[in-house]
């Protein structure tokens, strides 16, 4: 049977709550929504509707079958437009100095706070851990410099930040759209209200910050309640970080990165100037120099990379095949780094990543 999902007030965070999921009624705009809501206008003062690429995404949803045409009119006429969002697309934290981005993400506070963490979870973590060969620490860390433990999951509604995204940001306004259409698939599929959900600036949700793409594709309903609670179910959220990671190739027992020693000609400059893939061995880079630790054997590939330590002071490491899988999750060498400082800082570094 097909539910209506009704765009009645917002409800927070209820994506974590099954007491609030919405019965089958027919969707429809209410006054709530007008007082909440800034004018589902477009940045020229246009009304969403009257606009031809937001028919053809209607048309399109539609065929699909799960919400009906006047169901979407419905839907685009209660988005707000959000043009705050456009003005931090372009200016992401990853532009940032190691140094610097080090101590807004990767600080010892950041650490501490995931000693707690993985404390006050230590069972479900570790259920999680063994089922999927993910160490416990990479959890921990990814929660951690997602959202800060959950403590910063972010406050747009979903529909207006990737509405605003999908038509107002032409650079990416396919990629949007297709993640406006996984989310209202989401919704349908979860039996809750789209006006509901609540997350970032580029409609990432969650405890980890999924995507609706990634929350299709990845997500993992743990406990067996028939929802795939990222919110505030911590099983559900540390399952479905470490499907993701096992999915994209994280092999268990091995490190993230290894450091190297060498010096900088323009052949080795150019490699670290390529973009992220495991291209080169450890017998090539060997090869030019590139003093890499005995463990690694010649045909290991990865990423050479640096990062810089303090002002013009650079460091210099070799990414293997884990630090690939941690990067797939955020196409960031300044992530993937914090991230695997974060993992060997907590639990007295025991991961050694």
């Amino acid at each position: 049977m097909k539910y209506m999902i009704s765009m009645v007030a917002v409800l927070g965070l209820a994506a974590c709550q099954s007491t609030n999921r919405l019965p089958e009624m027919p969707l429809k705009p209410t006054a709530t929504h007008s007082q909440t809501s800034s004018p589902a206008i477009t940045d020229r003062g246009t009304d969403l509707l009257s606009r031809g690429d937001v028919q053809r995404f209607i048309q399109n949803e539609a065929r699909k079958g799960h919400y009906s045409r006047a169901q979407l009119e419905s839907f685009f006429s209660n988005v707000a437009y959000k043009p705050g969002i456009l003005d931090v697309m372009d200016k992401p934290g990853t532009s940032q100095p190691w140094y610097t981005f080090w101590a807004n993400n990767a600080s010892s506070n950041r650490v501490s706070r995931g000693n707690a963490f993985m404390q006050q979870n230590a069972a479900i973590l570790q259920a999680v851990s063994d089922r999927y060969g993910v160490p416990v620490e990479l959890i921990t860390a990814i929660v951690g410099i997602e959202t800060n433990y959950g403590t910063s999951m972010g406050s747009y509604r979903v529909a207006d930040a990737l509405t605003t995204l999908g038509f107002h940001y032409p650079r990416r306004a396919d990629y949007f759209q297709q993640e406006l259409g996984q989310f209202l698939q989401l919704a349908y599929e979860e039996k809750q209200d789209p006006m509901s959900f609540k997350g970032s600036f580029a409609g990432a949700m969650g405890m980890p910050q999924f995507m609706p793409s990634s929350w299709r594709q990845w997500a993992v309903d743990w406990d067996g309640d028939g929802h795939r609670d990222i919110w505030r179910n911590v099983g559900d959220t540390a399952a479905s970080v470490a499907n993701y990671m096992k999915q994209h190739g994280w092999r268990s027992g091995q490190p993230v990165a290894v450091p190297v020693a060498l010096n900088i000609t323009p052949q080795l400059q150019a490699a670290i100037d390529e973009k992220t893939a495991l291209k080169y061995s450890a017998g090539q880079l060997r090869s030019l120099g590139v003093v890499i630790p005995e463990r690694v054997s010649n045909g290991e590939k990865g990423v050479l990379y640096r990062l810089e330590s303090s002002p013009g002071i650079y460091e210099y490491w070799f990414g293997l095949n884990n630090f690939y899988a941690i990067w797939q999750y955020n196409h960031s060498r300044l992530y993937v780094a914090a991230v695997r400082q974060i993992a060997n800082g907590v639990n007295n570094g025991a991961a050694n990543l």
